[in-house]
């Protein structure tokens, strides 16, 4: 026998749950600021009548604690509605990424469907085919090219060294030139006059008639 009419009841989404939750929450905690209020009062009216009216100071009392109780359950049942919020959220999470995981599985088999080894294998050895080719076409085109011109080695490398030859002969004769000019010049040399040792140091008190007295006679001149 069927409790509700109509069918089974539509199963609430995860995003759902959590909007009524949260709902729920908002109007639990609006309830507990209410609450909080009333007791604020109740406190105030015991204060206000400890000391004149007892009687209606510990009614205050007797229901400000009431209050403290309906807080205490609002109170846990928030703590709950919390707990179950966060739970599904995670759980909510999970979902979303098994989600995305099942379908990034299913496409790389979509991928792997049209791919295997044996086409990786050819894909690689077609493209090293042309990387050869196409390194063989840079080679022949950066390769000097002489168009018809037929060159000798053997009489391009005789003329090499006789321009090597060249240099070598004028380097010598550079190098003989300059020693050349260097070189001093001899001058026919006079017949030497015969020369009298220099006076002593301890002559240089000597008169000076005596010293030019002696120039002359070495210079072969008449007194």
């Amino acid at each position: 026998m069927k409790l509700f009419f109509g069918g089974q009841k539509p199963k609430a989404t995860p995003k759902e749950a959590i909007i009524t939750l949260r709902e729920n929450l908002a109007m639990l905690e609006k309830r507990e600021a209410h609450l909080q209020s009333k007791i604020d009062n109740e406190l105030k009216a015991a204060r206000a009548n400890a000391t004149k009216n007892k009687q209606a100071a510990l009614a205050a009392l007797k229901r400000k604690r009431l209050l403290e109780t309906q807080i205490e359950k609002i109170s846990g049942s928030r703590m709950t509605l919390e707990a179950q919020a966060m739970a599904i959220e995670a759980a909510n999470v999970n979902l979303e990424t098994m989600r995305a995981m099942e379908k990034g599985a299913e496409a790389m088999k979509t991928i792997h469907k049209d791919l295997n080894i044996d086409k990786v294998d050819q894909t690689m050895e077609d493209i090293r085919e042309q990387m050869d080719l196409a390194n063989e076409v840079s080679d022949a085109i950066s390769q000097p090219q002489l168009f018809g011109a037929e060159l000798d080695e053997d009489e391009l490398n005789a003329e090499l060294d006789e321009l090597e030859q060249e240099e070598l002969d004028k380097q010598l004769l550079d190098k003989q030139l300059f020693s050349d000019e260097r070189a001093p010049v001899t001058l026919p040399r006079l017949p030497q006059q015969p020369q009298h040792a220099a006076p002593a140091a301890a002559a240089v008190t000597d008169d000076e008639d005596d010293e030019l007295a002696e120039l002359r006679e070495s210079m072969g001149m008449a007194a």
